[in-house]
C-alpha cells in the first residue's frame, strides 16, 4: 500500500493518540490537531504528543473553528480525515451540554463543509458511537437497529453528526464511513471510564461504585482493535458502485462482559482486593452494550483479538508506571 496523507483531528486524545500512532508506524504521513481541552487533565494529552514526536506534525487548533479548520485542509491537501475530536464523556454532558454543542455538532460541520470542498480528498473516516442504541433490548447491536431514542445529550449529538453525515454524502457525494465505538480500553486511555476509575481506587484502597447495582455489562473493546479497524478503513475502504457513498459500522469485541467481571479482573492484576459499593442508576447510563460485527467483519476482515483480561493486564501494568511518572511530575511542580 502507497503511505496515506492522513489528517487526524484529536490526536491527542485517547483513540487519536494510538491511531496516529499505528498510521505513523507503517510510514503514512501524519497531520495531527487537538484543542488539548482541560476536560482531564492536559498532561496527559500532552504526554501522548510527546511519544508522537517528529512522527507526526501537530498544530493546536479547536475544530470548530471553521474558517481555520478548512484553511488547514486547503493548504495540507490531505489524502483521508480521520476525524477523532469530540467531547466525550455520558455524564459530563449533564453537566457542560453546550460544550457538546460546540465540539460534537458544530466540530463535526466544520469537518464536513472541509471535507466538501477538498478537491483532493478520498474519503472521511469519523468516530461516532455505540450510546446511539440507547437502551437497545436486541442484542447484538445491529446497524440495522433503530438509533431515534438516545439517553444522553452526547449519544444525540453522535447521532446527530451521523444523520448530517448522511445529509453531506446525498448533496455532495461525499465519501464517508462512521464507526460506533463500543466501550474502548487500553493504555494511555481515559481518566473518566470505568476500567481507570476502579483500577485507580483499588490500588489506592478507595471504594468503587457499581451503577445499577452493578446489573450492568458493556462490549469491552481493546484500543488495539480499535486502531485497526479505523486504519482499515483509511487504506482500503469499501464503497460499492451505486450505494449510498456513506456507511455507518459497529466496532467492538463482541463478547460483552458484567461489570464485576471488569472488577475481579483488575483484583486479579493488582492483587489488591476491591471495595465496592453499589449504587443505583445514573441517568444518561445503558444497561448493556453488545456489537454486531458482522458487516465490519465481511467488508475489512476485522476480528478482535485482545481479551478483556490480556488487555487489563497490560492496563493495570501500564497504570502503575504511568502513576508513579504522574506522582513525580506533580512533585516536581510542587
Amino acid at each position: 500500500m502507497r503511505p496515506v496523507k492522513v489528517l487526524v483531528t484529536g490526536i491527542a486524545g485517547f483513540i487519536g493518540f494510538h491511531t496516529a500512532l499505528r498510521l505513523a508506524e507503517r510510514g503514512d504521513e501524519v497531520i495531527g490537531i487537538d484543542n488539548l481541552n482541560d476536560y482531564y487533565p492536559v498532561s496527559l494529552k500532552q504526554a501522548r504528543l510527546s511519544l508522537l514526536g517528529n512522527r507526526v506534525r501537530f498544530r493546536e487548533m479547536d475544530i470548530a473553528e471553521a474558517e481555520a479548520f478548512n484553511a488547514l485542509v486547503q493548504a495540507e491537501q490531505p489524502d483521508v480525515i480521520v476525524h477523532l475530536a469530540a467531547q466525550a464523556g455520558v455524564r459530563y454532558s449533564l453537566e457542560n451540554p453546550f460544550a457538546y454543542a460546540k465540539s460534537n455538532l458544530m466540530g463535526h460541520l466544520s469537518v464536513l463543509e472541509a471535507c466538501r470542498r477538498s478537491e483532493g480528498l478520498t474519503h472521511l473516516v469519523y468516530a461516532s458511537s455505540s450510546s446511539v442504541y440507547g437502551d437497545n433490548r436486541k442484542v447484538p447491536f445491529s446497524e440495522t437497529d433503530r438509533v431515534d431514542a438516545p439517553k444522553s445529550l452526547y449519544a444525540a449529538s453522535k447521532r446527530a453528526d451521523e444523520l448530517m453525515s448522511t445529509a453531506y454524502a446525498s448533496l455532495y457525494g461525499l465519501k464517508q464511513i462512521g464507526l460506533r465505538f463500543f466501550t474502548v480500553y487500553g493504555t494511555w486511555g481515559r481518566p473518566d471510564m470505568a476500567y481507570w476509575i476502579f483500577t485507580q481506587s483499588v490500588l489506592e484502597g478507595r471504594p468503587i461504585r457499581l451503577f445499577n447495582n452493578g446489573d450492568m455489562m458493556r462490549d469491552f473493546t481493546h484500543v488495539d482493535d480499535i486502531v485497526s479497524g479505523v486504519v482499515s478503513t483509511v487504506t482500503a475502504p469499501v464503497f460499492r458502485p451505486g450505494e449510498h457513498p456513506h456507511r455507518v459500522y459497529n466496532i467492538g469485541n463482541n463478547r460483552p462482559s458484567k461489570l464485576i467481571e471488569l472488577v475481579r479482573l483488575i483484583e486479579e492484576h493488582t492483587g489488591c482486593e476491591a471495595k465496592i459499593s453499589y449504587a443505583p442508576m445514573q441517568p444518561g447510563d445503558v444497561v448493556s452494550t453488545y456489537a454486531d460485527i458482522e458487516d465490519m467483519r465481511a467488508d475489512y476482515g476485522f476480528r478482535p483479538t485482545t481479551s478483556l483480561a490480556d488487555g487489563l493486564k497490560e492496563f493495570v501494568g501500564w497504570y502503575r508506571d504511568y502513576a508513579g511518572y504522574a506522582a513525580r511530575a506533580a512533585q516536581a511542580v510542587a
